[in-house]
């Protein structure tokens, strides 16, 4: 018996979902013209074909406004019912006041409250599982959770090793209170391990540079990578993670209707695949097209999930992600 006064706990619904893409498209016959590389170089190690690319003055908060009215709109809702705003990026508009304050504002959802999330390629999972569990106490009814990256703005397009990979992008989702208790959330991990911080980072200072690294201070405010340490890492997590919240959720890899997954290479892509024993469309991959987007990557890829009608009320879905931080992250949800 709930005791007057407290507010009764929710279910939580994807309303929602949307997405910006900013209009050029960078190829990799394109970039074959900027660093020594090719089309089939790139493709056979990353998957990836093409990129969209946001020209100035197109900025984060640009693509955050269009996927967030995009979402409001698959919603069918309005911005001023929206209790918050999570913009998870590492591509921010400045650094104050937050990126997200000035998509609310823009989007008509004054006063939300409103707040950007760091956590890289774990981002968008970070934020649907704290909209989830803050709207499972009851009291907030709708959060809006972006992804939204400019990552060519980090990318030195002279380092092949990097440039290849990131595109520009973001996702919205509408999370909304249900009166069905059983949706929502089932199972969700935030794991990082801060000792790795120097196999990713976009240096801003000298003082910002890992002792011994080969960087230099002519190479800062762009991304730089530890491609094999970042690799090998992200196999193992990633596998052992999702091993986690299956097995506390008591889920198999069978009864999942879909894994959304951060696209950061289609062979770790095509590993956690065969790890789980999925069927051809089980796990989301649109790499090819997009690229390693960040944190707008995660819901792209459940946007055309959900926009295609292969997703319906009561399936079971598993976002994972992982990116720089290290930070990874897993969310099960029955939808």
């Amino acid at each position: 018996m709930t005791r007057p006064g407290l507010i009764r706990p929710a279910g939580v619904r994807f309303a929602g979902v949307g997405t910006a893409l900013p209009p050029r498209v960078l190829t990799n016959d394109d970039l074959a013209k900027l660093v020594d590389t090719n089309d089939a170089w790139i493709t056979q190690r990353t998957g990836i074909k093409t990129r969209h690319i946001a020209d100035a003055p197109t900025t984060t908060r640009d693509l955050a406004v269009q996927a967030l009215r995009d979402a409001l709109d698959d919603a069918g809702m309005d911005a001023a019912s929206l209790d918050l705003v999570i913009v998870a990026t590492m591509t921010p508009e400045m650094n104050c006041p937050s990126t997200a304050v000035r998509v609310a504002a823009e989007v008509g959802a004054k006063p939300a409250g409103a707040l950007d999330l760091s956590a890289a390629c774990s981002g968008f999972v970070y934020g649907i599982n704290h909209a989830a569990a803050l709207i499972q106490t009851g009291h907030y009814r709708h959060i809006a959770v972006i992804g939204a990256e400019t990552l060519s703005r980090v990318v030195n397009y002279n380092d092949r090793r990097t440039c290849i990979l990131f595109g520009d992008a973001a996702g919205a989702a509408v999370l909304s209170a249900s009166d069905n208790a059983a949706q929502g959330c089932l199972h969700q991990t935030m794991r990082s391990d801060g000792d790795r911080w120097g196999d990713i980072f976009v240096p801003r200072s000298e003082s910002d540079l890992p002792e011994g690294s080969p960087v230099g201070v002519d190479q800062l405010h762009a991304m730089h990578m530890n491609g094999q340490e970042v690799f090998k890492f992200a196999v193992t997590q990633t596998q052992q993670v999702i091993d986690e919240t299956l097995q506390a959720a008591g889920v198999t890899a069978e009864e999942l209707t879909a894994v959304i997954a951060h696209q950061s290479n289609k062979r770790i892509l095509d590993l956690i695949q065969k790890r789980l024993g999925l069927p051809p469309g089980k796990l989301v991959i649109n790499i090819d097209r997009y690229g390693n987007t960040s944190a707008a990557s995660v819901p792209l890829c459940l946007n055309e999930k959900r926009r295609a009608g292969e997703l319906s009320e009561g399936d079971l879905v598993l976002f994972v992600a992982m990116g720089a931080g290290m930070c990874w992250t897993t969310s099960l949800w029955r939808l």
